[in-house]
């Protein structure tokens, strides 16, 4: 049975062991990386910028189009930003 990011995060701050808090902490790396480019990629598809995803990030336009920007299936590119 699959467990729910709540539940993994439960895992994750308060582990029987450490071994599967460790575990826990992979899996929601995974889940969030996931999600990230999820909705970056939704952010291209309905026109944002590069910028307007970096402000939503909190990171610069360079470090989210140098992340994305050549990642296969990104292949959405907002115009005029980069």
């Amino acid at each position: 049975m699959q467990r729910t990011p709540a539940q993994v995060a439960t895992s994750a701050a308060d582990p029987q062991d450490p071994r599967e808090g460790l575990a826990a902490v992979v899996a929601l790396r995974r889940l969030l990386a996931a999600l990230e480019a999820e909705n970056v990629e939704r952010a291209l598809a309905v026109g944002w910028s590069w910028t307007d995803i970096a402000e939503a990030l909190g990171v610069s336009r360079q470090a989210v189009h140098k992340k994305y920007a050549r990642r296969p299936g990104f292949r959405l590119r907002p115009k005029g930003d980069g």
